[in-house]
C-alpha cells in the first residue's frame, strides 16, 4: 500500500559535478547518493506499485541542482520515443518530470522534465492549478539521456539562479516525481497521488532536505539583432527592409524576487496563431505565446480563463486586427515577498502606428497573499493611458480595472472561489461591473462544479478579453469517475452532464446548452465520446454569420449528437475525428473535423487536420460551407535544433497561409531564428494579395555574474 505521509529525500552535496551524458551508474559523482525510490501508479491500477523500478538521485554544488534518474525497463525495445522538441508533450512518450516547489508554499512550483531523447520540457504551475500551468515559460538548464540495456537514463543541471527560493542557508523543498511508461499507458508517481490528480497537486508533494544555497546573485542580459525583408502584393511590390536591435535584462533582487526588463521588444520568431472557425456573435480567444509575457504570466491572472480575463497580455503589442504594434520598452517586478505575498508590477510602453492603435502606456500592479490548503485573498489593478492620437481633439484616452479575487480550500476535496472588478472608462457611466463565484468538488470518483458570473453592459477591461458582455451566467457540471475491473479493454469511463446559460439583465435568454456526454477511454489510451447537446440561441439583433447570410432576431431550440473519437496518439500513426450533427440556428449544421497525425521515430512529426462545416439555414442564401484546413510537419536535427511549417487555409476568406520556422536554440528560448512568412490573400471580386516576409534574428544569453 502507498505511504500514508508524503516520502522524503535527502540532498547530497556532490564534491564534483557529474558529467552530463545519461550515464548515471558510471559516474563516480554520484557515488554515496541514496536515490528515492518506491513510485506508485495512479494509472492503470490505482495505489499498486510501478511496473518497473525508477531510481532517483539528488545532489547539488553551489551553483547548481542536479538530478539523476534511472527509468529501468525490463524491456527496452518497448520504449516509447514520440518526440525530441523542445517543451513537446510529454503525455505521449516514456517520460520523467520532476516538480520542485522551491519556495516551498505547497501551491507554486517549477516542472522539469525530458525523455530518452533528451528533450528540454519546463513550465511554471500557479496555485496547483492544471489552467494555469504555462508550459511556454522557458529557463536555462540542461538534460542529456540515453536508452541501454537496462531501460534509459538522464542526468539534468538545473542552475540556482534559473529558481527562485526563500531565505535560509539549509533549506527544504517541495518536490515530486512522475514518469510515464508509455506501452502500458502507465502513469506513476513519487509522492502518491489519487486519480483525479495530477503532479500539479504540489500541496501532497514529498520533500527534499539538506538544500544548503549561498543566495547567488543573478543578472542575465539578451541582446538581439534582427533583419527582415518583405514584401505585399500591391504594386510596384516593392521589396522593403528592416532591421532592428533589442535587449531584455533579468537581476534577481532576491532568490525570489526578479526585475526583467525590455527595450525594443521584437517576437518575430513566435509560432504564429492558428486560424479558428467563428461560427456565432462573440469574440474568439488566441493564447499568449509570446516569452516575455509568459514568466509569471499566472500571477497576473484573474477572472475565468477564456472568458473574463481581466488582464490579457495580448492586448499590450497586438492590434484588435492582429498586426504587431512596436513595444518602445517594457519592466516587471515579480515574485514573493516575505513567506507568503506575491507581487507582480508591470509597465509597457507601446508606440502609435497611424489609422491602427495610439500610443499607450500600460501599468499593472496584482498582489496576493498565500494561505494554508490552498487559500489566498488578492488585488488587481490595471490601466491604459493612451495619446489619443485617434480620437477627437480634448477626449480622454484612458481605462481602468479594478479587482478583488481569493480562493479557500475546503478539506481536500473542495475549492471555492470568487473575483469581483469594476471598470472606468470615458463615457460609460452605467453598469461597469463584473463578478463570479465558483465552488468545484473533485474526488476520486467525483467532480462536480456550479458557478454563477455576472458581467455589466459597461464593465470595459480593455486590457483585458471579454467574449461578451452584458449577461448573468450559471455553470453546473457532475461527472462520475468509473473504472470497470474487465470490461471491453476500458480503462474509465466518464459519464457527465454540464450546463450553461446565458441570460441579459431583463431576463432574456442568449444562450442554452445542456451537454449530456461519457467518454470511453481505452487502456491503450485511445478514447470514444458519445454525448447529446441541447441548444438555445436567443439573437436580439439580426447578425451576418458569413457574407450575405443574416440570421434574424429569435430564439432557436435545436438539438445535436456528437461523436469524438481519438486513437493511441503514441502510436507512429494516430487518427482523430469529432462530428456534430444536427439544428443550428432552426437549420441544419453538419460539422465534421477529422485529424491524421504521422510520425517517424522521435525527429519527424507531422499533422493534418481539417474543419469542414455545411450549414444549410432558413434564410434567403442559407446554404453555404466553411472549410479551415491546416498541415503542421517539423523535423528535430537535435532537441535544440527544429525545422518547423505550418501552413493554413480558410475557404470563407480565400486565404492560404504558410509559416516556415528554423530555430536553433543555445540555451532556454534564445538563439538563431530564421522565420518566412507567406500570405496567399484573394477576396471574392478582389486582386490576388500575395505577400512574403522573411525573418532573421539572432539572440544569447550573457550570464554576467557568472
Amino acid at each position: 500500500m502507498p505511504p500514508e505521509t508524503p516520502p522524503n529525500v535527502q540532498a547530497q552535496r556532490l564534491t564534483v559535478a557529474p558529467e552530463l551524458d545519461g550515464q548515471v551508474l558510471d559516474d563516480p559523482a554520484w557515488t554515496g547518493v541514496q536515490p528515492a525510490t518506491g513510485f506508485w501508479q495512479v494509472r492503470p491500477v490505482e495505489g499498486h506499485p510501478a511496473s518497473q523500478r525508477t531510481s532517483v538521485y539528488i545532489g547539488f554544488t553551489d551553483d547548481s541542482l542536479f538530478i539523476g534518474v534511472i527509468c529501468y525497463d525490463d524491456n527496452p525495445a518497448g520504449i516509447i520515443v514520440a518526440d525530441s522538441r523542445r517543451d513537446s508533450s510529454l503525455n505521449d512518450t516514456d517520460s520523467f518530470q520532476i516538480i520542485l516547489d522551491s519556495l516551498h508554499d505547497k501551491q507554486n512550483g517549477f516542472v522539469f522534465g525530458t525523455n530518452p531523447a533528451g528533450i528540454e520540457y519546463d513550465g511554471q504551475v500557479t496555485m496547483e492549478s492544471e489552467s494555469e500551468f504555462n508550459r511556454n515559460w522557458d529557463t536555462s538548464w540542461t538534460v542529456k539521456a540515453l536508452i541501454s540495456d537496462i531501460g534509459w537514463s538522464a542526468e539534468m543541471e538545473i542552475p540556482f539562479k534559473s529558481l527562485r527560493y526563500g531565505p535560509g542557508d539549509v533549506q527544504t523543498w517541495g518536490v515530486n516525481f512522475q514518469r510515464n511508461i508509455r506501452r502500458n499507458n502507465e502513469v506513476v508517481f513519487w509522492s502518491p497521488l489519487s486519480r483525479q490528480h495530477n503532479l500539479y497537486r504540489i500541496s501532497e508533494a514529498g520533500t527534499i532536505d539538506g538544500l544548503e544555497l549561498t543566495g547567488r546573485k543573478n543578472l542575465k542580459v539578451t541582446p538581439y539583432v534582427l533583419g527582415q525583408a518583405s514584401r505585399d502584393g500591391n504594386l510596384p511590390h516593392e521589396t522593403v527592409y528592416d532591421n532592428e536591435v533589442g535587449v531584455d535584462v533579468k537581476y534577481s533582487i532576491t532568490p525570489s524576487l526578479t526585475l526583467d526588463l525590455t527595450y525594443n521588444t521584437d517576437f518575430a520568431q513566435v509560432e504564429v496563431d492558428e486560424q479558428q472557425v467563428n461560427l456565432n456573435r462573440f469574440s474568439l480567444f488566441f493564447p499568449e505565446k509570446r516569452a516575455f509575457f509568459l514568466e509569471n504570466a499566472g500571477q497576473f491572472a484573474v477572472g475565468n480563463s477564456e472568458e473574463v480575463e481581466l488582464f490579457f497580455s495580448r492586448r499590450i503589442g497586438i492590434s484588435a486586427s492582429g498586426e504587431p504594434i512596436p513595444i518602445d520598452a517594457g519592466i516587471r517586478l515579480s515574485g514573493k515577498v516575505g513567506d507568503s505575498t506575491n507581487i507582480g508590477l508591470l509597465y509597457m510602453r507601446t508606440d502609435d502606428v497611424p489609422g491602427v492603435a495610439p500610443g499607450n502606456e500600460y501599468s499593472v500592479a496584482r498582489v496576493n497573499h498565500e494561505f494554508q490548503n490552498r487559500s489566498s485573498v488578492g488585488a488587481l489593478f490595471v490601466s491604459r493611458n493612451g495619446d489619443g492620437s485617434l480620437l477627437p481633439t480634448g477626449s480622454s484616452d484612458q481605462n481602468q480595472t479594478y479587482a478583488l479575487d481569493g480562493r479557500w480550500g475546503i478539506g481536500d476535496h473542495i475549492d471555492v472561489s470568487a473575483w469581483a472588478a469594476k471598470t472606468d472608462t470615458p463615457g460609460l457611466t452605467g453598469k461597469n461591473d463584473a463578478y463570479s463565484l465558483r465552488a468545484d468538488y473533485s474526488s476520486a470518483r467525483w467532480a462536480s462544479s456550479l458557478a454563477y458570473t455576472e458581467v455589466g453592459a459597461d464593465f470595459n477591461p480593455e486590457v483585458g478579453f471579454l467574449a461578451r458582455d452584458d449577461y448573468r451566467k450559471i455553470n453546473a457540471y457532475v461527472m462520475r469517475r468509473i473504472r470497470p475491473d474487465d470490461l471491453w479493454g476500458l480503462h474509465e469511463l466518464r459519464p457527465h452532464v454540464s450546463y450553461r446559460g446565458y441570460w441579459d439583465f431583463n431576463g432574456f435568454q442568449e444562450t442554452g446548452f445542456l451537454h449530456i456526454d461519457n467518454h470511453w477511454e481505452y487502456e491503450s489510451g485511445a478514447e470514444i465520446h458519445t454525448g447529446v447537446n441541447f441548444t438555445l440561441d436567443g439573437v436580439t439583433e439580426p447578425f451576418e454569420i458569413v457574407d450575405g447570410v443574416v440570421v434574424e432576431q429569435g430564439t432557436y431550440k435545436n438539438e445535436e449528437v456528437q461523436l469524438v473519437f481519438y486513437s493511441d496518439d503514441s502510436a507512429p500513426l494516430s487518427f482523430g475525428l469529432r462530428l456534430h450533427a444536427g439544428g443550428f440556428f432552426n437549420g441544419d449544421k453538419t460539422t465534421l473535423r477529422p485529424r491524421v497525425g504521422y510520425r517517424i521515430g522521435e525527429t519527424f512529426n507531422s499533422e493534418l487536420s481539417w474543419s469542414y462545416n455545411d450549414i444549410a439555414l432558413p434564410v434567403a442564401n442559407g446554404e453555404f460551407k466553411v472549410n479551415v484546413g491546416e498541415l503542421s510537419l517539423s523535423y528535430s536535427f537535435t532537441p535544440k535544433m527544429m525545422l518547423q511549417a505550418l501552413v493554413q487555409y480558410d475557404d470563407r476568406d480565400d486565404v492560404v497561409a504558410m509559416n516556415l520556422r528554423f530555430a536553433w536554440l543555445r540555451s532556454a528560448n534564445a538563439g538563431l531564428f530564421l522565420v518566412y512568412n507567406e500570405v496567399d490573400e484573394r477576396g471574392i471580386g478582389a486582386p490576388p494579395d500575395k505577400g512574403r516576409e522573411f525573418i532573421l534574428k539572432y539572440s544569447h544569453i550573457f550570464d554576467l555574474l557568472n
